[in-house]
């Protein structure tokens, strides 16, 4: 099985109304990021596209419509187009949510929070199981970004994240934005739960901006919108997760409100010299 191996470098999520920019000059990227399910037709604009950025970048592969966490079956067609894509590209790595997306037949445009329990864990093992086996390749799972917890959950979520790892050898994706929306959405600190996570199986982090807004009692809700810079908050708990682990390839999201490229440029060099300090207090 392969193993996730993105460059210890930042990378950006990559959008078509860049790609001309892209292309005038060497990018200060290490890897750029592209939804599986944008890819999935045989060709096209964008497969012309993503196969020149190739050429010279590395490759992470995200998926939005998995549904890892449903107690349905696993879509095997979709399962299918995303193998054709992973053989075609092979990307240093591919991700998804532990989230789920389906029922029945219909695809519902959200990634939805699951139950953490036993049931629930042995469904989600089962998914990446076959996953993995169907792809040839270790994936990484994303903790949420959730808006309310079940009161069925008998598993902490960190805890569940650590078992699935443990169990199928797959890799976690940090999303640091997400801990921070989640944390603050359920008055918790978003320090401790980076104390409880598996920072050992962290391959990869995602950084990218939220908004804010208020619940109904008046209480501070965050939604996790990508439509932002990345925030002051975020910003530190990133670093204080490279200040546990060392460098890791980290990724700017940014995915509605799309700015022009030298913003996002921007972006990702802001985050490139945070990782560059983790390097060299490493080296230290």
């Amino acid at each position: 099985m392969l193993s996730s191996a993105l460059p210890r470098r930042v990378g950006v999520g990559f959008k078509p109304e860049h790609f001309a920019d892209i292309l005038t000059e060497s990018q200060p990227v290490g890897f750029f990021e592209v939804h599986a399910e944008n890819y999935m037709g045989a060709g096209g604009p964008p497969h012309a596209q993503l196969g020149r950025l190739r050429e010279d970048y590395g490759l992470s592969v995200h998926g939005v419509g998995l549904s890892i966490g449903s107690m349905q079956q696993l879509d095997r067609h979709h399962l299918a187009r995303l193998k054709t894509l992973c053989d075609r590209y092979q990307p240093e790595s591919f991700s998804e949510h532990l989230a789920w997306s389906s029922h029945d037949s219909v695809f519902l445009n959200d990634l939805l929070p699951l139950p953490y329990t036993e049931e629930t864990l042995a469904r989600v093992v089962e998914h990446v199981d076959q996953v993995q086996m169907t792809l040839g390749r270790q994936m990484l799972l994303e903790n949420p970004a959730t808006y309310l917890l079940f009161a069925d959950s008998t598993i902490e979520e960190t805890a569940f994240l650590a078992e699935v790892a443990r169990r199928t050898g797959c890799g976690l994706l940090l999303d640091v934005n997400n801990v921070f929306v989640a944390a603050t959405n359920h008055n918790l600190d978003p320090g401790d739960y980076i104390d409880r996570f598996p920072l050992a199986a962290v391959r990869e982090i995602h950084l990218s901006g939220h908004s804010e807004t208020a619940d109904e009692l008046g209480a501070p809700l965050l939604i996790d919108s990508h439509d932002t810079p990345v925030k002051d908050p975020v910003w530190a708990l990133y670093q204080e997760v490279l200040g546990r682990i060392g460098p890791v390839a980290s990724l700017i999201e940014w995915d509605n409100d799309v700015p022009a490229w030298p913003v996002l440029r921007a972006e990702a060099v802001s985050a490139q010299h945070l990782l560059d300090a983790a390097d060299r207090s490493v080296a230290a």
